[in-house]
């Protein structure tokens, strides 16, 4: 059975019930954690580089791999999995997950899957999450009688608090390549800098031209400073504002003799 052979094509909603659970002494333990594609969000490699305390851009060549969508042409990073036939999690061992507690979103929302679309209101466009089951042949979580609904399946493992640091990141993977409008390599690196390597994009905001360009009030930088999830947020207005989506920085005067520099 392939991974999307396994998608239950059904949406759900977060009063949705379902009986799930996973243990150590379950005969398929850890068969979820081979084979698999799992698409990092910013949050998932701040978790994951201070569990093994890492910079983020060492992170990134030690345990990811960097793929274009061909749709959005935007970059990802993807965990790498191990060089072997099964194609193992790097952070599998015997034992289950040795980063569980930093493990990333997709992994702590499995068996659910999560999607997100825009929908229009009375304030205008807005993101909506909708949610599916995936059933795997070798999966026997299924069969257990413990009772959940995917809203309390959310809060239980975490991904709830994923998914409130990466909304606005999130928001972005609707964009898609209209008229042939992909990124260029320049914009690529832009958005693959502000998403995953926060280090370097911190830098680039306090070591270079960043701030004579741009003018940040002093609260947004005293956060943006000291708080990687605020640096988050903000990566994902830089990215809105170079692709041209939204207004979300505003120029200082005199701003393009420093773009030139």
């Amino acid at each position: 059975m392939g991974k999307m052979d396994a998608v239950v094509p059904e949406k759900h909603s977060l009063d949705s019930k379902f009986t799930f659970r996973c243990h150590k002494d379950i005969k398929c333990f850890t068969k979820c954690c081979s084979n698999i594609e799992i698409l990092l969000t910013p949050y998932d490699v701040v978790r994951l580089k201070k569990k093994l305390n890492l910079s983020s851009d060492v992170f990134l060549e030690q345990y990811t791999h960097m793929k274009i969508d061909e749709q959005s042409s935007h970059p990802h990073a993807i965990l790498k999995m191990a060089e072997d036939a099964e194609r193992k999690c790097i952070f599998l061992t015997d034992e289950g997950c040795s980063v569980y507690e930093d493990r990333p979103a997709n992994c702590r929302y499995y068996p659910i899957g999560q999607g997100t679309m825009r929908k229009d209101s009375e304030q205008g466009p807005v993101l909506e999450d909708f949610f599916f089951f995936v059933k795997e042949d070798h999966c026997f979580g299924f069969d257990e009688k413990k009772n959940w609904t995917i809203e309390s399946w959310r809060e239980d493992q975490d991904a709830a608090h994923y998914d409130e640091v990466n909304r606005e990141w999130k928001g972005l993977q609707l964009r898609k390549n209209l008229q042939g409008k992909t990124l260029d390599e320049k914009k690529q690196f832009q958005f693959y800098m502000a998403s995953y390597d926060l280090d370097m994009f911190k830098k680039y905001i306090f070591e270079s031209n960043f701030l004579n360009v741009f003018d940040i009030d002093d609260e947004t930088l005293a956060k943006i400073k000291e708080d990687e999830k605020e640096l988050i947020q903000f990566g994902a207005k830089y990215i809105k504002y170079i692709m041209m989506l939204e207004e979300t920085l505003k120029l200082k005067d005199g701003a393009e003799a420093y773009k030139r520099k």
